[in-house]
């Protein structure tokens, strides 16, 4: 697995925390999902920078994702939504808006690969009908 997708999964793993608990801290977050992955191997250090760089940006605009998220999900109030969707989406918005050297179509396709590894059997068309919305009102080509 790439470095970028493993950063992904362990970014949504440490940001589905983070909502189930807000008292623990980012870093704890992401510690608890490598460490439940032991048996995986080592971290990855590229992964690890890539999830940290996620996480944080998540975090530090998650207002103004979360807005945009509610402005084009018709019928579906961010409360009302999965949690794993909910943060699969808010890494998406995160890259469609401020990671400029991720095409459009690779942060939906890891999106819904997210989607369909940790959602449910909707999950994956729910995250990349709305993710392709949102990228054309941000101008990701």
């Amino acid at each position: 697995m790439g470095a970028r997708r493993l950063g992904r999964e362990r970014a949504l793993q440490a940001l589905y925390q983070l909502e189930q608990d807000p008292k623990i801290e980012e870093k704890g977050a992401l510690d608890a999902a490598w460490t439940a992955h032991d048996d995986e191997g080592p971290r990855d250090p590229a992964a690890d920078e890539f999830a940290r760089e996620l996480i944080a940006g998540v975090k530090s605009n998650q207002p103004a994702i979360d807005a945009l998220i509610e402005e084009h999900s018709h019928n579906w109030r961010l409360d009302r939504m999965q949690r794993i969707d909910r943060n699969v989406l808010r890494i998406g918005v995160y890259e469609l808006q401020h990671l400029t050297e991720v095409p459009r179509k690779v942060t939906i396709n890891e999106a819904v690969e997210l989607a369909k590894n940790f959602g449910n059997e909707a999950s994956s068309a729910f995250i990349n009908g709305l993710l392709d919305k949102i990228a054309s009102t941000v101008g990701k080509a």
